[in-house]
């Protein structure tokens, strides 16, 4: 089944006749026989409106109840069950009432759609999510009611309702829009002239745009590339040439004089070599191009004029602006002129070539010929003379004795073999000085009379002079085939190097930068490359490989600024223009990982912040209720003590100095826990480790626990060996976890407290029978303020610092606290320590 289709009557404002005119549309296709039917029209009330709907059918809304009040929405299953050939929806962007099918009218409208039925709808430009801020910015409304562009978009037709913002004033004026208790303020507010005025131009705009599209894609359809002068676009051609900002500065003004689009475009070369100083300068005009207006484009072509018009003619463009060449009669003759091939493939698009101000001195507008190979190794062209002088010589002097047999052409052809390994090695301008030795040794050692530079036969000139030819040919080609292996060699490298650059900042920020400079020496084979930082008196190294490093960038061979006032300083080997592009990403990469770097100091700085903060806050909760508390509780018991009113006897004193005995403790406890935790946290923790009798220590731990806790059962092994500990951390962490342990034990079942020397370790368990650790909660079990107690709900006493300070205690001494499940039931803290070495 063919999908509806989808015709919208667009409003640039409310009231100016969408909803008549899409009635209007519905009783024309009803007059011609088809089949229509009103899915939902809203007349707000007037008149005109309501006769619009005339005879047309109706489809019942459906009720919908929502909050106790009952709405009415567009029935979408009666539709589809009525299945007319055209449906009218009024306000496409409406939102339905919640508990409707679907959240948006038009969802319900793809539906209809989908089902095969033509729709026809209406909807008022401030409803484009697209536009919805800047509407709200004009108007001073929040439109909350909104629809996705693309849904608008893909319409098959739209047709925009507008109406003089004067003319829709009169009519809200006369009440044709509003009642007339609405209509002063409206005519205040949002109908004033200016909002109207903006709203009509933002439906104009917005409409070119989609005719912009349907006119792009019936050009495609139908195969059309010449250019439609229906709006005026300029392409600027951009080359990073001195003169390229008054170019485009000009090209500006030519566009806002036709209110035309602007669009700079640079063609860059096939083989994507640029000098770093044109990159820079194109940097600068893109973001000019952006200031202007424009947008900017970038193209890779070997023929520039080819590429200039192949995009003026795919961008519909109706002028292309030039900047004018100052190349030579001479050099346009050898290789042509940009300007007249653009002229000449232009075709319709008019070509304005703009006048450079620039002095005579400055670089040609476009760049130099694209052609350009790059240049042999310096070490390469030395060898090439060297061999141009000897190899010639040589070669006739091993060739002399058989100057009867060989004669002149065989003669040639071997001398002809030299001159190419000439080329090869040095290039063409060795191969020349090879050349002509050849050509004197041949004349003077091969021809008629030997050993003079007369000749007896013409014959023996004109070989000479095919000779001459041919070498002069062959070297070119075979110049041009080893250039161009040298530049696919370092196209290659380029390449390897780039990936290595791409790879050398994967790991951390600050491991990135010593990577990157140590790669940066190994790609340019230097001695040495640094990034220096500027200090009182002097420069400092922050990253540096090889040697020797330079002390200041005067002493550098190469020298580049970095982010931060830092400088990349160099060694060694002059890096030549060739290598610019690649020192230059290279550049880049070091720039990023110094902000990088300095990224992850602020978020480092950031996260040490909020911990602190989350200590403080958790610090400040402890103080307010936790140890207010103990403190309540001392306070009521010696505020009972020492009342007059009541005469307390001898045993209820007792119980208030044990209450009072009973609190202090439990307060130093808190405190002293909450001292050890800045102590650990703060890193001052020194313990003093030494041999230590265990026993001993889990009986102090036990006793120090006071009266209070019972049921604590004890089991150690006799000859258990000492511990390396510290006997007073020890016992602290031990009775930290003891009083966890037997507050969260139920009522009649004892701890227990194991010890053992299985191996090499010696192990101390304390275990409970209490509701035990979730898995999902063990891994902030030992974290400060972590209330967990090794259950799931909030420990009876302490403020989560207990088993904190008890792992702390224990990593200091070289061990570990752990917790697992107790087979039953509950949960085991296992200290694991280090068993001491007996003398």
């Amino acid at each position: 089944m063919a999908r509806g289709t989808l015709r919208i009557y667009l409003g640039a404002a409310p009231g100016v006749g969408k909803t008549y005119a899409m009635l209007g549309e519905g009783r024309r296709r009803a007059g011609r026989g088809t089949d229509v039917v009103i899915g939902y029209v809203e007349t707000h009330g007037r008149a005109r409106t309501q006769e619009q709907v005339g005879d047309l059918e109706v489809v019942p809304r459906k009720e919908v109840d929502y909050r106790g009040a009952t709405f009415t929405e567009m029935d979408t299953d009666a539709v589809l069950a009525r299945r007319p050939e055209v449906v009218l929806v009024d306000e496409l962007a409406h939102t339905n009432v919640p508990g409707s099918r679907h959240a948006k009218r038009w969802q319900d409208v793809n539906e209809i759609l989908d089902a095969g039925i033509d729709v026809i709808s209406t909807l008022n430009i401030q409803h484009l999510e697209s536009l919805n801020d800047v509407l709200e910015r004009i108007t001073g409304v929040v439109q909350r009611e909104t629809i996705p562009d693309d849904v608008v978009r893909r319409a098959d037709q739209i047709e925009l309702v507008d109406m003089a913002p004067e003319a829709l004033r009169r009519r809200m004026a006369h009440g044709n829009i509003y009642a007339a208790e609405k209509v002063d303020a409206a005519l205040a507010h949002y109908f004033r002239v200016g909002n109207l005025g903006a709203l009509r131009e933002l439906a104009l705009l917005w409409m070119a745009d989609r005719v912009d599209d349907e006119l792009a894609a019936y050009r495609e359809r139908y195969g059309i590339s010449e250019p439609w002068e229906t709006k005026e676009r300029i392409v600027v051609a951009l080359t990073g040439a001195p003169d390229s900002e008054q170019l485009l500065r000009r090209a500006a003004r030519m566009a806002g004089r036709t209110h035309g689009e602007l669009i700079g475009l640079h063609v860059r070369s096939a083989d994507g070599s640029a000098h770093l100083r044109m990159t820079e300068r194109l940097a600068r005009l893109r973001t000019l191009l952006g200031e202007l207006g424009g947008r900017y484009a970038e193209v890779s072509s070997a023929d520039v004029a080819e590429a200039l018009t192949a995009f003026a003619r795919a961008e519909n463009a109706t002028q292309l602006v030039l900047g004018a060449s100052r190349r030579s009669r001479v050099g346009e003759m050898l290789h042509g002129s940009v300007i007249n091939r653009v002229i000449a493939n232009a075709g319709r698009i008019d070509v304005h070539v703009i006048a450079s101000h620039q002095g005579e001195e400055g670089p040609l507008p476009f760049p130099p010929r694209r052609g350009r190979l790059v240049q042999f190794p310096p070490r390469r062209r030395l060898s090439g003379w060297l061999l141009a002088a000897l190899a010639v010589p040589l070669l006739t002097v091993a060739l002399t004795p058989f100057r009867d047999s060989l004669a002149l052409p065989g003669v040639l052809l071997l001398l002809l073999l030299g001159v190419v390994g000439v080329t090869v090695v040095g290039g063409a301008a060795p191969a020349i000085l090879a050349t002509a030795v050849a050509v004197l040794v041949a004349d003077f050692y091969f021809t008629v009379p030997f050993h003079s530079l007369a000749m007896h036969h013409f014959a023996d000139g004109v070989a000479l002079a095919a000779f001459v030819a041919v070498a002069a040919v062959v070297s070119s080609l075979v110049d041009r085939l080893a250039r161009r292996n040298l530049q696919m060699a370092r196209a290659g490298a380029e390449a390897e190097a780039l990936a290595r650059l791409a790879g050398a900042v994967l790991p951390s920020s600050r491991e990135a930068l010593p990577d990157l400079v140590a790669e940066l020496r190994r790609t340019f084979d230097l001695d040495a490359a640094a990034v220096l930082r500027p200090e009182a008196g002097g420069w400092a190294v922050v990253a540096a490989a090889g040697g020797p490093v330079p002390a200041t960038p005067a002493d550098a061979a190469f020298s580049a600024p970095l982010a931060e006032g830092t400088v990349l300083v160099l060694a060694g080997s002059t890096v030549g223009a060739d290598d610019t592009r690649l020192l230059g990403a290279f550049v880049a990469q070091l720039r990023q990982a110094q902000e990088r770097a300095a990224l992850a100091d602020r978020a480092a700085s950031a996260a040490e912040l909020e911990d602190a903060n989350q200590l403080r806050t958790a610090i400040l909760s402890a103080v307010s209720h936790d140890l207010r508390t103990p403190l309540a509780a001392i306070k009521a018991a010696a505020t009972s003590v020492l009342s007059k009113e009541v005469d307390w006897s001898a045993d209820e004193v007792l119980d208030f100095a044990r209450t009072i005995d009973t609190q202090a403790d439990r307060l130093n406890r808190l405190v002293s826990n909450l001292l050890d935790m800045s102590r650990i946290q703060a890193g001052a923790l020194r313990p003093a480790i030494g041999a230590v009798d265990v026993e001993d220590v889990l009986y102090q731990a036990v006793d120090g626990l006071g009266p209070g806790p019972t049921g604590i059962v004890v089991d150690v092994p006799p000859g258990l060996p000492p511990a390396l500990a510290d006997p007073g951390l020890l016992e602290r962490a031990l009775a930290n976890v003891l009083s966890n342990a037997v507050g969260w034990s139920p009522p009649g079942i004892a701890v227990r407290l194991e010890a053992a020397a299985p191996g090499e370790d010696l192990v101390i368990r304390v275990v409970d029978q209490g509701p035990g650790v979730p898995k999902e909660g063990r891994e902030r079990l030992f974290q400060p303020f972590q209330r967990l107690g090794d259950g799931t709900g909030a420990s009876p006493n302490g403020i989560g610092l207990g088993l904190a300070v008890a792992s702390g205690f224990t990593r200091a001494m070289g061990g570990e606290l752990t917790v697992d499940d107790t087979p039953g039931g509950g949960a085991t803290f296992v200290f694991r320590l280090r068993r001491a070495v007996p003398e």
